[in-house]
């Protein structure tokens, strides 16, 4: 059922004609407060979620460019020569 709102502010529900009691009409608009509060606050928790989904996505990319951009710079084994095998005589005893 819907209900709209008559010239004086009073509720009426369509379609029975019947005039909304005024504790009917209380608890519809305490109920619209109550739903009101709540899609704030799951608005609020999604906001928050995105912004830590954003840092924590930071954050791994950060890493990740760092570990690339410092290894990409290392450069101690373009240098290495291997050590020369040194033949050693095996002496019998």
């Amino acid at each position: 059922m819907s209900s709209s709102e008559g010239p004086k502010g009073e509720f009426k529900i369509e379609g029975t004609g019947r005039q909304l009691k005024k504790t009917e009409v209380d608890f519809m608009r305490l109920i619209e407060q109550q739903n009101l509060q709540r899609v704030q606050k799951l608005q609020r928790q999604r906001r928050n979620n995105k912004l830590t989904g954003i840092a924590l996505g930071g954050t791994v990319l950060g890493i990740y460019l760092y570990s690339m951009f410092s290894v990409k710079q290392e450069k101690f084994l373009d240098d290495f020569e291997e050590p020369v095998k040194l033949e050693v005589e095996n002496k019998a005893l």
